[in-house]
């Protein structure tokens, strides 16, 4: 809370200007737009620019007056019991805010312009009033409160503390450097209704939480309660919007204000786990027959797992959603290995189209699924694993090939994905995981590439073919130099429906015959096998 001050407004640094008050139904003033503020303050400008001439002081002084006097809004009739715009109706103590009184002729005029201006708006009864709030904002903004004693310490702890044992008279209270003058105003306003809930209806969000900011400085504990209440009714706008309210209601918590209901909107007490809502989750999607509505929940749950990846969270946390993740992996990869083997028997071939086409179909679900899934693991870090399950399938690698290739050639986009990962960085398995997922599956893929180029939308051939050489060019030069040579057999008959990896081939190419570093580095390899052996 700004410190409290007791200080008069000083002569010849004030110039007051009276706003048109709107009477509530409880018979006091409410606060005015934002306009009238912004006005305000534009119109204090003028005031402070230097005269290049300077005529005589009392000339000045009236010209001045004038004016602005002119300028008071009568267009806004007043209702009975509102302050009027004629200053003289400020009470006995309009003086100490009022216009600027004449300076004396032997005072220099440039001393006078040089005092600082304060542009003022008063608010109230001062004929009935017995206390006076005046609020400092930024700028020299002023606002001189008419109020009643009884209703401040009735409402606020702050005014309470302040007011109590205050002689009788009128008690003049200063609260200067007020970030939020208008939030003031509305917020002492609000001590004068009886209903603070419907006045708050007709305001923002934004609003209502600067009236709550200002509520929480006065201790005024059922305008809390009410903007509470407002807000968790209202709908919120935006995640800037949610966040501003979050973190404005988790600052009471521990004042003992309940803030329960609020924050039931964005946090839940029940204690069933997270991990299980998210397996249900998941297994629906998985499950759906209906394409359309699958693409787009895929599409939404890989987009929110991505965010959520993004924000510092505990390990703990990380590990139950990849733990949810894995079980639906191995529960599709168990499902497809189950339907390549009856794609593959005697019976299956002698059965009709509209026999097959439910298995054809399936498979193509539980392949899309795995691509999913593992597009999901490559974005979270967390697809090593995969590539291990994957490298293991030696029995559907080979009933891979006895399947035809319309049926099969999605779950080629499989590896290629693991592959892209790998060059990526994406995934950092071990040698022997790499060097058996390249054994076991790229030949397939080859096999399939055709297929791929023409049957899969988002297949990028220059980034799939980047992926399979930088992958080959992480093992072993033997094992590299093995690989390759398979590679260019198949590239040679099959051409562009083969993989590229001409890049791989001229980099392997130097690091054998161009700069060997087998020579110059033998003794270094033989010494670190030596000293692995006396270890």
């Amino acid at each position: 809370m700004a410190e409290i001050k007791l200080p008069r407004v000083e002569q010849g640094q004030a110039k007051i200007r009276n706003v048109p008050i709107a009477v509530t139904p409880e018979g006091f003033w409410c606060c005015p737009s934002p306009v009238v503020f912004q006005k305000t303050l534009k119109a204090q400008n003028p005031l402070n620019k230097p005269k290049s001439s300077s005529p005589p002081p009392k000339t000045t002084i009236q010209k001045k007056q004038t004016p602005l006097i002119e300028k008071k809004p009568t267009s806004t009739p007043l209702r009975p019991g509102v302050a009027s715009d004629d200053p003289r109706t400020f009470g006995p103590d309009a003086p100490s805010i009022s216009a600027p009184n004449v300076a004396p002729e032997r005072t220099p005029r440039p001393k006078v312009e040089n005092l600082p201006r304060k542009v003022a708006i008063e608010f109230g009864e001062p004929g009935t009033s017995n206390t006076k709030v005046v609020l400092l904002g930024k700028q020299g903004f002023c606002v001189k409160l008419s109020v009643h004693k009884n209703v401040l310490m009735e409402n606020s702890t702050f005014f309470e503390d302040k007011l109590t044992g205050e002689q009788s008279g009128l008690p003049y209270l200063e609260i200067g450097d007020c970030e939020d003058v208008e939030s003031y105003v509305e917020t002492v306003g609000l001590m004068y209704c009886k209903d603070m809930k419907h006045r708050l209806i007709k305001q923002s969000v934004s609003r209502v939480l600067r009236i709550l900011k200002v509520s929480e400085l006065l201790g005024f504990n059922s305008c809390i309660k009410s903007c509470l209440e407002y807000l968790e009714a209202v709908p919120w706008v935006g995640e800037e919007e949610e966040e501003n309210v979050v973190s404005s209601v988790l600052r009471l918590q521990g004042e003992g204000i309940g803030v329960t209901p609020v924050l039931k909107r964005v946090s839940s007490d029940v204690s069933k786990p997270p991990n299980n809502t998210l397996s249900h989750i998941m297994e629906l999607v998985l499950k759906s027959n209906e394409e359309r509505g699958r693409r787009e929940m895929k599409s939404v749950v890989l987009k929110l797992l991505r965010e959520n990846n993004t924000v510092p969270n505990s390990a703990g946390s990380a590990d139950i959603c990849n733990d949810t993740i894995y079980m639906s992996c191995r529960s599709c990869l168990n499902s497809l290995v189950a339907l390549f083997r009856e794609a593959t028997e005697p019976e299956f071939a002698d059965k009709s189209l509209d026999s097959k086409e439910p298995v054809v179909k399936q498979i193509t679900l539980e392949a899309d699924n795995l691509s999913w899934l593992l597009e999901i693991l490559a974005n979270r870090q967390a697809a090593d694993e995969f590539a291990i399950m994957w490298a293991r399938q030696q029995e559907l690698a080979v009933l891979h090939t006895k399947m035809p290739i319309v049926s099969r050639y999605r779950v080629s986009c499989i590896t290629a994905r693991l592959f892209v990962g790998i060059g990526r960085g994406e995934l950092l398995p071990s040698k022997d995981t790499r060097q058996m997922l390249l054994q076991t599956w790229l030949q397939p893929l080859i096999d399939d590439y055709s297929w791929l180029q023409h049957g899969c939308r988002s297949f990028d051939r220059k980034v799939v073919e980047e992926g399979i050489g930088r992958t080959i060019l992480t093992l072993p030069l033997e094992d590299q130099q093995s690989i390759l040579l398979s590679w260019l057999g198949s590239f040679l008959k099959a051409g562009d429906n083969c993989p590229n990896l001409q890049r791989a081939f001229e980099v392997w190419w130097r690091r054998t015959f161009i700069r060997p570093y087998g020579d110059t580095q033998g003794n270094v390899v033989q010494s670190d096998s030596s000293m692995m052996s006396k270890e």
